[in-house]
């Protein structure tokens, strides 16, 4: 049998195999692009396992999600120890994990050497070695489960070095997708990886941007070209597809002179 043909196989035993709905975990779920995924989600008829710092929230959040099972927890993505326990809770919970959503994400930065080292380090620690705690957590559950589907997000600005307030963030979230892309080179039997790159979506950490940028879209609309790609458990996904797919490549062809002027 081949890889898509089983890939296929796992996405009809999470849909139709059990009698329960598909659990999906989704961290940094109090706000922006995370809490959208959780309304979408539920929508889809996922029971959902929501953290974030925020429980307040993500108590919110719940209340207004029917028709599915929602779970919250607080979770800070830097406490390593925390990030386990809270995976694990969930797992014994619900019974199982389908789906680890590795979203928890910061946005400071400042240009390197103007002394905001703290603003760089800050977020270096959430977006990379949070996910990377994310992902050790995921992928123990996964393997234990023998499946799972971990998706981690990262960014367009990945796939360039960034100027000025991006350096530290593009760098972390270049990070991100060089993890997901080690994972799925190990092809642990059962799990499936991907890696989404959204482009300018309008959320909680872009909302201080005075200046509109180009191509941004709401958050609704970004976050559906998001899920899905990973209902398709789609291996990369520029997203939305128009018109990050052909900005992608050329953000990866040109002169960083010219990425500036694109991007």
């Amino acid at each position: 049998m081949s890889h898509s043909e089983c890939k296929i196989l796992r996405r009809m035993a999470y849909r139709v195999g059990m009698d329960d709905r598909p659990v999906v975990l989704i961290t940094g779920a109090s706000a922006g692009l995370g809490e959208e995924m959780a309304r979408q989600f539920a929508a889809l008829g996922y029971d959902l396992a929501l953290c974030a710092r925020r429980i307040d929230r993500l108590s919110a959040l719940a209340a207004t999600l029917t028709g599915v099972r929602v779970i919250v927890k607080q979770l800070d993505v830097t406490d390593d120890d925390a990030v386990f326990a809270v995976f694990q809770q969930f797992a014994d919970e619900f019974g199982r994990i389908d789906r680890v959503i590795v979203n928890a994400g910061l946005g400071k930065g400042a240009p390197l050497g103007t002394g905001r080292f703290d603003a760089n380090r800050a977020t270096a620690m959430v977006n990379f070695v949070g996910a990377l705690a994310q992902t050790e957590a995921a992928l123990q559950i996964f393997r234990a489960q023998g499946r799972g589907h971990l998706v981690l997000i990262s960014s367009m600005s990945a796939l360039r070095g960034m100027r000025k307030s991006m350096t530290t963030y593009a760098a972390t979230k270049a990070g991100v997708a060089a993890i997901a892309e080690g994972v799925r080179s190990e092809r642990i039997p059962g799990v499936d990886v991907s890696v989404v790159y959204p482009g300018y979506i309008e959320s909680e950490m872009n909302a201080h941007v005075k200046q509109k940028t180009k191509f941004m879209v709401k958050t609704d609309i970004g976050v559906r070209a998001m899920v899905s790609a990973i209902e398709k458990r789609k291996v990369k996904a520029y997203v939305p597809a128009w018109p990050w797919v052909p900005i992608g490549y050329a953000m990866r062809v040109l002169p960083l002179s010219l990425v500036r002027k694109v991007v």
